[in-house]
């Protein structure tokens, strides 16, 4: 049972590959573009004339462009906020920690300091364009 696994593991990975690439070997694929065609048939005074429609598909070698891949690449935009407000976010922690805790007496530095911390920091970022 294990041997089976590990030669599936093994093969699964190399069949996907095969398809689109091997090395030393050229690679050819066919593409293929839909052209609509007319004929005008024409009549007489009994019989008047027509246009006959079709389309035709046709083979053709693909040839790669240097600027245009065959695979189309989706790029995502993304905005990046480079407003970083580490700095106050630091700064603001320790003055608003260090106010509480002259503030606060006894029981209630527990309590107190932690807020100031957090409170200094959230004021902090603000001001520092955060």
């Amino acid at each position: 049972m294990k041997i089976l696994l590990a030669s599936l593991v093994a093969i699964i990975p190399l069949t996907a590959l095969a398809d689109e690439y091997q090395a030393g070997y050229s690679k050819s694929e066919k593409c293929y573009r839909t052209e609509y065609r007319e004929e005008y048939i024409p009549g007489s005074e009994d019989n008047p004339g027509y246009v006959r429609s079709w389309k035709d598909t046709i083979e053709y070698e693909c040839k790669e462009s240097p600027n245009v891949t065959r695979r189309t690449i989706i790029e995502k935009r993304v905005e990046v906020d480079d407003n970083s407000c580490k700095e106050g976010t630091l700064a603001g922690g320790l003055i608003g920690g260090g106010i509480a805790a002259s503030i606060s007496r006894g029981k209630d530095s527990w309590w107190a300091i932690p807020t100031g911390i957090v409170t200094g920091a959230m004021i902090g970022c603000d001001i520092d364009g955060g």
